[in-house]
């Protein structure tokens, strides 16, 4: 089967993605188990121009900065079309919704928010 990859936006147009990695596991509370999608779970900032991120979950934050990938991804967004002539076959295209090239890295524990 082949499957053809297009890119609608444009050549060097393509929206830049980032990936946020961290240590440890991100724990759902129950009531929200089947709710996951658009689901905020903290407040991520750049406080200046450096590269330097604070990612603030509840009472806690957690500092980190950005790497580089060492090869690009790309985010994929799969379509299918059926044939309307036969009805039975189909074909598959992936369209390029973006392009990660870094990662924001948090990799120390984080740090508790005590109001005074």
């Amino acid at each position: 089967m082949q499957i053809q990859v297009k890119c609608s936006c444009g050549a060097e147009k393509c929206p830049e993605w980032a990936i946020i990695e961290l240590q440890g596991v991100v724990e759902v509370q129950p009531s929200f188990q089947h709710s996951l999608q658009n689901l905020q779970i903290g407040l991520l900032c750049r406080p200046s121009s450096q590269e330097n991120y604070t990612f603030t979950v509840g009472y806690h934050e957690l500092t980190g900065s950005k790497v580089a990938l060492k090869k690009p991804m790309v985010v994929l967004k799969k379509i299918k079309y059926i044939d309307v002539a036969t009805s039975s076959s189909s074909c598959v295209e992936l369209d390029v919704v973006g392009v990660i090239r870094h990662k924001i890295l948090f990799k120390t524990r984080p740090t508790a928010l005590i109001s005074g």
